[in-house]
């Protein structure tokens, strides 16, 4: 029996909500706690100095100071656990809109734009209303590349399996509230759209201390020293040696204020990425998993000398001690005594060294592992999607109850739609709005999702592996003195270029050569159609030119002929959107044009 997606976000969103006001309160409370612990001890120590009793007073400081910061973390913590509360009663609110099709406001991937794709302008797979904008969950930008790259590029027929049974377990209802803690995780903290391995790269190719040898000994020396000289000036010795000591250290300071600053800068803009990442693995570490494709990455972040969280979390230790700096007061004691920056660049060199490698891996497999949970929530959200049988006969696609997933269940139409075979074009007739475009573009947009590995947008799918390739939205572009025409041309060429190379590929074509006459136009597609059936690929093309239809014929058993019609009751077009066998047969140009005004003569 099938879940109700929609009672259970409902359901979660009121309960997290409801926990949300209990743990405020909690905090609330815990924050008077602390209030009240500095000012009794603030009173506590004045009476016992005031009364002479220093011991006590000292005592006291130090009782109320450690009590202090115990009760400052417990409230930290407290507020933490209210903030996630938080996130997750939006993430139920979040997925709540999806099913409503409210996705304008979800991150469009518009970054992954690319009109020289094969497929993902023409199948709104970025931008507004796109597909990335209904899976994606992710918010670091690791897992957004990640999941666009899924979604741009087919995966070998393994890599689907081994995807689908990991989006099966992390999509299992008894895992919704794991799942759900590892997306609300990261939203805890900020993301930038910059990579996080440029810092990486950067650190890499960068190494001060080799190229300055001889200030490694001195950042152990230099502050023992100078504290021991500060120390003895107090005691009454000479001065001399102190000062002489902090003189040094402000003019190392000074000579390599660039490289110092150079490192914070690079450093400081990933801190509260590498606090995201450590919560995130650490929620990923703890957990048992099933499928092979999930154990095989959790196994990887095991395989340095720690776990991958541990690296990480020193990485982020590090930064923290390092912005101490920020403070100008601070920066100057730290820097002119104790070689503060000196000693947290050291620190990540040394980090460099010893967990660089591992980190690099790590960091992938925490963005394969927030896709698989993106494509998991998906398939939950929808649970009327199938998982598709990746099928091995050539360009077999069999299709029950197909729909387009960017169509919402209240106004979803669906089809029964099948092929197979290499050198096979269906030919899609039909009148205009009558939905043959949508329909190339829903063949497409499932192809795109089982190829990621997600569920499609059917009762059941059978598809075989391919290389999709669109030709639909070819427009003219001034910048580049190219007519809609030759845009087009170009788009078929390079279509050609690929079936040239043994690969499979399934092309999916809107209204070829519209950009001509008739005559052309129809020697044009025919001459296309000869020659794409020659190579090793099969697709569709969607025309108004009914003469292609002959093509049956011609190349019987290879070109097929569907169509889309509607019918006209008075003022009114009428669609049903459903694919029928054969030519169309019903046209509504001439009545469209009467109804935006145009005086045509019955």
């Amino acid at each position: 029996m099938q879940h109700n997606p929609t009672e259970i976000y409902t359901s979660r969103a009121t309960t997290f909500k409801q926990q949300e006001q209990l743990a405020a309160g909690k905090a609330s409370r815990v924050s008077w706690l602390r209030v009240f612990i500095f000012v009794a001890g603030v009173a506590a120590a004045y009476h016992f100095f005031n009364t002479g009793n220093s011991v006590w007073g000292a005592l006291t400081i130090g009782i109320g100071y450690t009590l202090f910061i115990l009760v400052m973390r417990w409230h930290t913590r407290l507020e933490y656990q209210r903030q996630h509360l938080k996130l997750l009663h939006e993430l139920n609110l979040e997925e709540l809109d999806r099913l409503k099709g409210n996705i304008s406001k979800l991150d469009s991937g518009h970054q992954f734009t690319d009109d020289h794709h094969p497929y993902t302008s023409d199948l709104d797979i970025f931008g507004p209303n796109s597909l990335f904008q209904l899976i994606n969950r992710s918010v670091t930008s690791i897992g957004k590349a990640k999941l666009a790259g899924w979604l741009q590029h087919r995966a070998a027929k393994h890599e689907v399996l081994h995807r689908q049974e990991a989006v099966a377990e992390l999509g299992n209802k008894n895992a919704i509230e794991w799942l759900q803690n590892l997306l609300a995780t990261p939203r805890h903290y900020k993301h930038t759209e910059d990579s996080k391995t440029d810092f990486f790269v950067w650190l890499q190719e960068n190494h001060f201390f080799s190229k300055h040898t001889y200030l490694q000994p001195l950042i152990f020396i230099l502050p023992v020293g100078t504290l021991a000289a500060i120390v003895a000036w107090f005691y009454g010795y000479s001065g001399y040696p102190a000062v002489g000591l902090l003189v040094v250290q402000s003019l190392l300071s000074y000579r390599f204020r660039v490289e110092r600053d150079e490192f914070y800068e690079n450093s400081i803009g990933i801190y509260e990425s590498m606090q995201s990442y450590t919560r995130q693995l650490q929620h990923i570490e703890q957990h048992q998993f099933k499928a092979y494709y999930l154990k095989e990455l959790q196994h990887k972040l095991h395989a340095g000398n720690v776990k991958a969280s541990v690296a990480l979390g020193k990485l982020a230790l590090i930064i923290d001690f390092f912005s101490y700096r920020l403070s100008t007061l601070m920066a100057f004691f730290l820097n002119t005594i104790l070689m503060w920056d000196f000693i947290w660049v050291y620190r990540l060199e040394k980090w460099r060294e010893k967990y660089l490698d591992q980190v690099k891996g790590s960091l992938d497999v925490l963005a394969s592992f927030e896709s698989i949970a993106s494509i998991a929530a998906h398939q939950f959200a929808n649970p009327a999607h199938t998982v598709p049988e990746i099928s091995d006969v050539p360009f077999e696609f069999s299709a029950e109850q197909l729909a387009h997933p960017l169509i919402f269940a209240s106004e979803r139409i669906a089809n029964d739609f099948s092929m197979q075979g290499v050198g096979h074009t269906i030919i899609v007739t039909g009148s205009n709005m009558s939905g043959k475009t949508t329909f190339l573009r829903t063949v497409g947009i499932n192809m795109v999702l089982a190829f990621a590995g997600a569920p499609v947008c059917a009762r059941k799918l059978r598809v075989a592996p391919v290389q999709v390739y669109t030709a639909m939205r070819t427009v003219d572009n001034l910048a580049e003195s190219t007519s809609s025409f030759y845009a087009e041309l170009k788009r078929l060429r390079i279509l050609l270029n690929m079936t040239e190379h043994g690969e499979p590929v399934f092309y999916l074509l809107d209204e070829i050569l519209k950009g001509t006459n008739s005559r052309d136009r129809h020697l044009g597609a025919m001459a296309l159609i000869r020659q794409l059936h020659q190579r090793y690929s099969s697709g569709m093309i969607s025309t108004h030119d009914l003469e292609l239809g002959a093509m049956e014929e011609e190349l019987a058993g290879s070109v097929e002929n569907y169509s889309f019609n509607s019918t006209i009751e008075g003022d009114r077009i009428l669609f049903d959107y459903k694919l029928q066998r054969g030519i169309c047969g019903s046209f509504n140009a001439s009545k469209l044009m009467q109804l935006m005004g145009i005086a045509i003569e019955e």
